[in-house]
């Protein structure tokens, strides 16, 4: 079982509110929450465990139905916090979201050959993310990942040759590409740092050209996650064309971490740009619906560790995104 359209469609009916107020929107044929909770903060013990899953519960009672984690976590354990939480949920309302490539300790497995780890830290070959696939699919205890993704593979980049680069992505990308015909994975992509913000780093359009190579016009490589926020916008302002205009000349929908950068942008939003978020009571608040409002963003995640985090980031579900030329004056 996965995210299915009737699923999502079923589970947005339920708000009715929120739908009203556009909180809900397409991706690749789903309907998700224009808010994700993330799962990457926290201490590796059972009574974080037990608030994220808290905050899962939350979400997803609330409107929100895009969960985001990845293997290395809190030691996988965030993967299954959230699986806990899945368990209490119907499976096809819920997009889940996960990521593998850095190493992580209690999930290395011992075929893995020296010469795929770049740095010591980082691997894309076939066989380790094939491996991890099927560690993240029993840590969240679901059949299907809704979308994998590629941690950080510009990691690799001060590694090695620009050639070897795209082999061991082409390579990577052929594997995703079975496991999604094996029903292992819906679609997968590239959850980025610093690949899609430095020029020089990672290409949209050349990792879409990999996919297309290795897996024809109708590719899965369908999802990026970068971060945008109120001090990281290079997706948005980048010219001649920008990296959100990219994705969806392609077809990939784009989910932006970062959103608060960690409670950092909180107390750093100028008065000329809160007066532009108006109907919102925290900073928070306004700085999810700076980024849920960037036009070509479909769904902008924050880091929830509590359920009272989750009550209060859901403001923005009473508040309609900034209209595109009202956003727009927040660059003047």
């Amino acid at each position: 079982m996965h995210a299915t359209a009737a699923g999502t469609a079923r589970y947005q009916s339920r708000f009715p509110r929120l739908r009203e107020n556009a909180f809900f929107r397409d991706a690749q044929g789903l309907c998700v929450s224009s808010l994700g909770i993330g799962t990457y903060l926290g201490k590796a013990d059972d009574s974080t465990d037990g608030a994220y899953t808290g905050a899962l519960l939350a979400a997803a009672e609330h409107g929100i139905n895009c969960f985001d984690t990845a293997i290395n976590y809190r030691l996988q354990r965030s993967e299954r916090a959230m699986g806990a939480a899945l368990r209490q949920l119907a499976r096809d309302e819920i997009v889940v979201a996960t990521k593998a490539g850095f190493l992580t300790p209690g999930a290395v497995p011992s075929s893995l050959r020296p010469e795929d780890v770049a740095g010591g830290m980082h691997s894309m070959a076939p066989d380790f993310l094939a491996d991890q696939v099927e560690r993240s699919l029993a840590n969240l205890g679901v059949d299907t990942l809704d979308v994998f993704y590629l941690h950080n593979p510009e990691t690799q980049l001060g590694f090695l040759t620009p050639a070897e680069f795209d082999t061991r992505i082409a390579r990577a990308f052929d594997r995703l590409e079975q496991l999604a015909a094996q029903g292992k994975i819906r679609w997968y992509g590239t959850a980025t740092w610093d690949g899609y913000r430095k020029h020089g780093a990672l290409s949209l359009p050349r990792m879409a050209g990999i996919a297309e190579r290795v897996g024809g016009a109708q590719h899965r490589f369908r999802f990026v996650q970068l971060p945008f926020n109120l001090a990281m916008v290079e997706a948005y302002v980048d010219r001649p064309e920008n990296v959100l205009e990219c994705a969806a000349r392609l077809g990939i929908t784009v989910v932006a971490s970062a959103s608060l950068l960690q409670g950092r942008v909180i107390g750093q939003m100028p008065d000329t740009v809160a007066a532009l978020l108006p109907g919102l009571g925290t900073p928070a608040q306004r700085a999810i619906q700076f980024a849920r409002s960037t036009p070509g963003i479909t769904v902008a995640l924050a880091g929830m560790s509590r359920r009272e985090h989750v009550l209060e980031n859901l403001g923005v579900s009473r508040v309609a995104p900034v209209p595109r030329a009202q956003y727009q004056r927040l660059y003047q």
